[in-house]
């Protein structure tokens, strides 16, 4: 094997994706020193996605004042490559931000919009947005409002919406944002494919876990069909039903109607970003995973966009997984080429934590040896 790469997600509480790469290295130095090995960190446009850019593109971390989901000051960081912008979403406006005074109804995505505009006003020509572990429920309103785009109610007063007064929007200006964002792509990372609103929309899907009960979540509903109503009528933008409109609590929705962007899977947006096709050209194997492998790992996530492109090279996957779940065994199909569990000794998930890089290092150990005896074979 003369070149193998290593792009796995994370191991969800474990390992991080960059434990992964540097355990990775360590375990190449010993055991296939001959063997050129790319580390790849990568994210899905969740949380740790400007980590990922920093460490694999070498992009530099910008870091900027910006309001929280509760207008406090927080210090969030984007990631500038280029003349483009890598940002998340939960920088600004995280459920981690929102502590104790988790309230969808009042969250706003403002920040996010502030720190858009700063990588707008500082020359970048491109933006990667990733939603995802958000604290709101505002239809990415706030962040809108931050560059430009002017809600007005019934009284003709501009103000700014959030996900418990959505309804109160009369008439929506998207002119000046439009002017800022002109000529510059938002590519927005969106990996989920609820609609705005109803059974399996932002409010009823994501609200209970930003602090909406019940009644909350059947309020803030109703507010995002109200504004799926008000885009419709006022831009002539219908994205209720549009796949991902959901996301973030309506950011997706916001983002496509509001500020012209467009929704793509993020595992897709990241891999062109960090050139993974280019990698693969002369790519022996590459070896990725995650924290648990079932159904949903070949359904729009890291591994599942990792195999469509090896598959179009006709490059090996090796799946490495802390749990392996019965849906997974159809993997072959989803053009990966084996599956090995980290976890050999069957922990308990209570044990794991303190065993799971030397068990990550065991298991990539013995594929590396199993690899080289099957080569010594070939002799």
């Amino acid at each position: 094997m003369k070149k193998c790469i290593v792009i796995s997600d994370s191991f969800k509480g474990t390992l991080s994706s960059l434990d992964i790469c540097q355990i990775a290295r360590e375990t190449f130095a010993q055991v296939a020193p001959e063997c050129e090995l790319v580390t790849i960190p990568v994210a899905d446009g969740g949380e740790g996605t400007v980590d990922c850019f920093v460490q694999a593109m070498n992009a530099i971390p910008v870091t900027v004042t910006v309001q929280g989901p509760f207008g406090d000051p927080v210090e969030a960081v984007y990631a500038r490559m280029g003349d483009a912008a890598v940002i998340e979403m939960a920088a600004a406006a995280g459920l981690n931000l929102a502590g104790e005074r988790k309230d969808p109804s009042k969250a706003s995505t403002y920040g996010v919009g502030e720190l858009m505009r700063h990588a707008v006003e500082h020359g970048c020509q491109e933006i990667f947005l990733g939603i995802g572990g958000s604290a709101t429920n505002d239809g990415g309103c706030g962040c809108a409002a931050a560059l430009g785009v002017r809600f007005s109610d019934e009284t003709g007063a501009a103000f700014l919406p959030t996900g418990g007064t959505l309804d109160r929007i009369r008439t929506v200006d998207t002119a000046s944002a439009r002017l800022l964002l002109k000529d510059i792509p938002l590519r927005v990372m969106c990996d989920v494919t609820n609609p705005l609103y109803g059974p399996n929309g932002a409010a009823y899907v994501f609200g209970p876990q930003k602090g909406a009960d019940p009644a909350m979540v059947e309020r803030l509903d109703g507010q995002l069909k109200a504004f799926a109503g008000t885009l419709q009528r006022g831009l002539g933008a219908d994205v209720s039903a549009l796949p991902g409109a959901g996301a973030a609590g309506g950011m997706g929705a916001g983002c496509v109607a509001l500020l012209g962007g467009k929704l793509s899977s993020g595992i897709d947006a990241v891999l062109s970003a960090v050139g993974f096709e280019e990698q693969l050209k002369d790519a022996d194997m590459v070896i990725s995973g995650e924290g648990r492998l079932d159904s949903q790992s070949f359904q729009g996530k890291v591994i599942s966009g990792i195999a469509r492109r090896t598959g179009e090279a006709g490059v090996p996957l090796v799946i490495l997984a802390g749990s392996i779940d019965d849906s997974a065994r159809d993997a072959a199909k989803h053009g990966i080429t084996a599956v090995f569990n980290t976890n050999r000794a069957a922990r308990p998930m209570s044990e794991v934590p303190a065993h799971c890089r030397e068990d990550y290092c065991a298991a990539l150990t013995d594929l590396l040896c199993t690899i080289r005896m099957a080569e010594d074979f070939k002799r």
